[in-house]
């Protein structure tokens, strides 16, 4: 079984960036191959990732709810016969993609779709690494479970501290088997995380590491440019390996 891990935060607390900077201190260190899941409605993963996402997982619901019924074929067989459509292959990386809803503010199925998906794939992996949606909401949809390593990103901001403690304690409470949860603050300094010590204390959460503001990240994310292709003493990369190192090595 591969090792699953998870990345969850509110919106803009940087989980793709740390998702995508993980997964290439994974490459880089022979951890393949690797699975990476963009459960984000707003996917943009496989763009930092430098990997052309061709079809999602909502694209297959849509198709199916669209097409004319047929008493040979069950719809759930049809999208079983449409699945490999959505996974982008590269040569370390392989990409999974929810996309947008089927359906005003409906998630249902498509999260359903992703689990079994994933359960389907993950022996052929020797990591799992999920982008996970902004918020709460992925945690009691149950897509993010069996994870070994759960990260929770937040800013150097109360309320973002608070924030991901109320996640660590709804993934706790789900009993969604997550085994250890820790905390990731980005875009920020030793200094305003050394001013947030006793917020970080009250979540019971393990700071595990700083990512600094990195002006080639934001540069890179204006230009479209994949995240991968930072250089080796990029600020952020160089933060991101030492939170790898600590998890992994």
């Amino acid at each position: 079984m591969p090792v699953h891990i998870s990345i969850a935060g509110k919106g803009g607390t940087g989980k793709t960036t740390l998702s995508a900077l993980l997964i290439r201190w994974l490459v880089e260190h022979g951890k393949g191959p690797i699975l990476a899941i963009d459960a984000d409605p707003n996917s943009n993963l496989g763009e930092s990732l430098g990997i052309e996402v061709n079809s999602y997982i909502a694209d297959i619901l849509s198709r199916v709810r669209t097409a004319s019924p047929s008493p040979a074929i069950p719809k759930q067989r049809m999208i079983e016969y449409q699945l490999h459509e959505v996974l982008s292959e590269s040569d370390n990386v392989d990409l999974i993609a929810m996309g947008g809803p089927e359906g005003p503010g409906c998630y249902c199925a498509a999260n359903e779709m992703l689990r079994n998906f994933i359960d389907r794939l993950r022996s052929s992996y020797a990591y799992l690494v999920m982008d996970n949606e902004a918020g709460m909401e992925h945690l009691s949809r149950r897509v993010a479970q069996d994870v070994d390593i759960m990260l929770v990103t937040s800013d150097a901001t109360v309320k973002g501290i608070r924030s991901a403690g109320r996640l660590a304690r709804l993934a706790k409470s789900l009993e969604l088997r997550v085994g250890k949860i820790y905390l990731v603050l980005n875009r920020a300094s030793e200094e305003q995380a050394h001013t947030l010590v006793s917020e970080v204390e009250r979540t019971g959460l393990e700071l595990i590491g700083i990512i600094p503001e990195d002006e080639l990240v934001a540069k890179y994310d204006i230009e479209g440019k994949p995240l991968l292709e930072l250089p080796d003493d990029s600020p952020a990369y160089v933060a991101v390996c030492k939170i790898a190192e600590r998890l992994l090595l």
